[in-house]
């Protein structure tokens, strides 16, 4: 008993990632992997393979089986861009992204798990992805009233695949482009044309909707001095395109806050 306690243990790691991407909880995807743990050392050993060297594939295969007794979709709604980009494909799908792209199993050896054949695997694999890169894509509004810096953000922002919906140099632009587009993140000066202040574009886009900023300016002492460090990070002028680059990333892949939810929803 010890000998096949042992087998299955080398594999405990990944079945406790996959199980948990797969339920959506920590809780959750541990119980499927004891479920599995008990099925390992109770079944047959022609049914487990026991008797020999313990394939990955069949843990996972039945991870999937006692998911799909339990009929249920992750118990939580997920929060984190990519478990939402995720939860867009269909189950067959999801559960063959997380097997390659997760787990590091070739194509082929995924397609075994999911009982499909390679050729369907690979064209299911590469839709799947496309649908992630796309909602994973962001829409941003750049507020900036200099148009070589303006410029220089964009090309920034393309650079790394992500979509410029506009640029604004003042406040009523701002505000008519996030109406018209709806952007993900808003790259905003502080000192606009028209002696506009990126500040009240901010809360004013934060009182329409809740709409992530990263305050790109000469003046960044003008947040703490106004008690309004809560509206974004904030990047010095003058900038990198790395620093560009790293700020827009933690902003697309950090989940929203739970209080900003609702207000993201549109009406």
């Amino acid at each position: 008993m010890e000998q096949y306690t042992g087998h299955f243990m080398q594999h405990l790691p990944y079945l406790r990632r996959y199980a948990r991407a797969l339920t959506g909880t920590n809780g959750r995807g541990d119980a499927l992997v004891t479920r599995t743990l008990e099925w390992y050392l109770e079944a047959d050993e022609a049914e487990t393979g026991r008797g020999g060297d313990l394939s990955r594939g069949t843990l996972y295969r039945h991870l999937n089986e006692l998911q799909d007794e339990e009929g249920a979709p992750p118990a939580v709604a997920p929060y984190h861009p990519v478990e939402s980009a995720l939860m867009t494909l269909e189950e067959t799908d999801r559960r063959l992204y997380l097997l390659v792209n997760l787990e590091d199993l070739p194509v082929g050896d995924a397609a075994i798990v999911l009982g499909i054949a390679p050729e369907e695997a690979m064209e299911r694999l590469n839709h799947a992805r496309e649908r992630v890169r796309a909602r994973l894509t962001a829409t941003i509004l750049i507020v900036e009233d200099d148009a070589i810096i303006a410029y220089d953000l964009a090309e920034t922002v393309r650079g790394m695949g992500h979509i410029v919906c506009g640029n604004a140099a003042t406040m009523d632009e701002a505000l008519s482009l996030a109406a018209e587009h709806r952007p993900t993140l808003a790259l905003m000066d502080i000192r606009l044309a028209d002696g506009d202040n990126g500040l009240e574009v901010a809360r004013e886009l934060r009182a329409r909707r809740f709409l992530p900023v990263i305050f790109v300016t000469a003046f960044p002492d003008d947040l703490a001095k106004h008690g309004l460090e809560h509206l974004g990070p904030v990047i010095p002028k003058p900038f990198t395109r790395d620093q560009i680059e790293q700020a827009i990333t933690r902003a697309v892949f950090m989940p929203q806050p739970e209080d900003a939810r609702e207000t993201a929803q549109p009406h």
